[in-house]
């Protein structure tokens, strides 16, 4: 009897003390897995953004992680099951065009949590997706690229004819002609994000139409526009997309539209650290912290020394958007009811 007593007492010391995580030690890392497009995490954009989240993460939040670069469209589908099938505690998808994908995988994976970054999957209870409002960002570019422009000619070039890049050209042509009604935008899409060949040429061909400033929305591609630029060398500039590209072309870049893609990253990992995640839709602005012009470290003595007031302008453009006097179209029907303030117009 007086064994088994001992027996049942070491046991239950087994228990209270020697099972989970002592107190005062470290839990085990969370095991993050991302997937991103053909552009290759070096496309020094939206991949190369995401990218800073997860080393971010990889600092603050205790994370192993796994990043599957896509080599075509066709590796989309199986890249996200791998991951899912390893049973990582979160798999990030990056890009819209994994959004059907995606949509497959998680259904065959409902224990899986995922995050989207600007797909569009937002009825899955285990895919919390992220999305932006780019139009914007583009807007207040193009009030910039409107008062830079002498030609009063300026371009916009896509990466593919979907509702994501319809956002960019869309608040683009709204801030440009908001500020100078007569001003001309020439348009032109590369089909790929990963073309920075075609992109080149694009843009090459808008500038020997007249264009002088181009903004891009197309990913991997848009160094493309920004080589074209610095080609021409003064006078010819490019505005930069989703991460600072400025420094890509010192004093060609105006400026850069940044999406805090690394933000959104670096969120969904914490939420599911602090054991908060949950499926549906978030969207980040102006308002939200998510979109902004870069600094403009290379061209702000520049821009000012062409107008002084130009900073003001646009400060005061973001505030009216953050209150919602401005309401920035999103699509190239919108557009065409759009009416500015008339207070934005250069006189």
């Amino acid at each position: 009897m007086k064994n088994r007593l001992l027996a049942i007492v070491f046991i239950a010391l087994l228990i209270f003390s020697g099972c989970g995580p002592k107190a005062g030690s470290t839990p085990p890392p969370l095991r993050i897995g991302m997937v991103v497009d053909t552009g290759g995490l070096k496309d020094y954009s939206f991949n190369e953004s995401a990218n800073r989240g997860l080393v971010m993460a990889m600092q603050d939040l205790n994370c192993d992680v796994k990043i599957l670069e896509s080599r075509t469209e066709a590796d989309y589908e199986e890249n996200i099951r791998s991951l899912a099938r390893s049973g990582y505690d979160l798999v990030i998808v990056v890009g819209v065009l994994f959004s059907d994908p995606l949509k497959k995988v998680a259904a065959e994976f409902p224990g899986i949590k995922f995050a989207s970054i600007d797909g569009d999957v937002t009825d899955a209870p285990n895919v919390a997706t992220y999305q932006f409002r780019e139009e914007e960002g583009s807007f207040l570019a193009g009030v910039l690229a409107a008062r830079v422009s002498k030609s009063k000619k300026i371009g916009f070039v896509g990466g593919m004819n979907i509702p994501l890049i319809e956002k960019f050209e869309a608040g683009y042509k709204a801030g440009a002609s908001g500020s100078y009604p007569k001003i001309q935008v020439l348009t032109g899409l590369t089909e790929s994000f990963s073309d920075p060949d075609g992109a080149r040429e694009i843009a090459h061909q808008m500038m020997r139409q007249g264009v002088d400033v181009i903004y891009h929305a197309a990913g991997g591609s848009g160094a493309g526009v920004i080589d074209a630029v610095h080609d021409r060398g003064v006078g010819f500039y490019a505005i930069g997309v989703d991460s600072d590209q400025d420094h890509m072309a010192t004093g060609r870049v105006l400026t850069s539209v940044i999406k805090r893609i690394d933000t959104a990253v670096y969120d969904s990992i914490k939420a599911v650290k602090e054991g908060r995640f949950k499926g549906g839709l978030t969207v980040l602005g102006i308002r939200e912290g998510g979109i902004s012009l870069s600094p403009m470290t290379y061209t702000k003595d520049f821009i000012v020394a062409l107008d002084g007031r130009i900073m003001k302008r646009l400060s005061d453009v973001s505030r009216m958007i953050r209150e919602g006097t401005i309401v920035v179209p999103d699509t190239r029907e919108k557009l065409n009811g759009f009416k500015a303030p008339t207070e934005i117009e250069w006189r």
